[in-house]
């Protein structure tokens, strides 16, 4: 059976996968995610942005399977970013950014860009390397301060792009979508099907068959 080996350490992309009949192992990479935005240059634009950091995060893992002796595999990355007014906005890391974001996109609409990287290893070499985004746009509620306060407190929103989740806590104060939800929670269903089938590889035979339910 192929492995798959999800290089993040993204609890919601792992909960997405499993639901999927999916049990990857999984490999946190240490990309410098700053350098390599840096490396890219002022007038990258946002989709080579966040597909370029999925393909690093893949790659950086793959001498850590080398070790494991993990030789026939899909390796997949993923880096969601926040579109709004023109800039690109990752994990906000502290409640005073996570808080001006909010004062920037309550009411309004912003563009989830999350991009995909597939690298297919056979006999520990990359056969393969394919690579997409996907973009989904994302209407925020106006929550009320009070709510938005205790969301802030909670944590949640300093650590995920754009400073909000559908698929938790957040999910309070986005009023809609448009486009793919697996793809806001992180990893995109329909985007890494099609991915996969470019390296030769179906869903199903990534399935965890054995562990699941009848």
């Amino acid at each position: 059976m192929i492995s798959f080996v999800l290089a993040s350490a993204s609890p919601a992309r792992l909960a997405v996968l499993r639901s999927a009949g999916v049990e990857p192992i999984v490999r946190v990479s240490g990309v410098d995610e700053d350098a390599v935005i840096a490396a890219l240059g002022t007038d990258a634009a946002p989709e080579h942005v966040v597909t370029e950091l999925a393909r690093a995060k893949a790659k950086d893992v793959l001498p850590a399977l080398a070790r494991e002796k993990i030789s026939d595999a899909v390796v997949v990355g993923c880096d969601s970013m926040l579109l709004i007014d023109g800039s690109l906005q990752g994990k906000p890391h502290s409640v005073e950014v996570a808080r001006d974001r909010w004062s920037s996109m309550a009411g309004r609409s912003a563009t989830l860009l999350t991009g995909h990287s597939v690298l297919r290893l056979v006999n520990n070499s990359v056969v393969a390397d394919v690579h997409d985004q996907s973009a989904t746009v994302v209407h925020f509620a106006n929550p009320a301060h009070s709510d938005l306060e205790a969301y802030l407190a909670t944590g949640e929103p300093l650590q995920v792009a754009g400073a909000f989740t559908i698929d938790s806590l957040g999910g309070w104060f986005v009023d809609r979508i448009e486009g793919d939800p697996s793809s806001v929670i992180g990893i995109g269903l329909p985007l890494l099907r099609t991915l996969l089938e470019q390296v030769g590889v179906g869903v199903a035979d990534l399935w965890a068959v054995s562990d699941r339910v009848d």
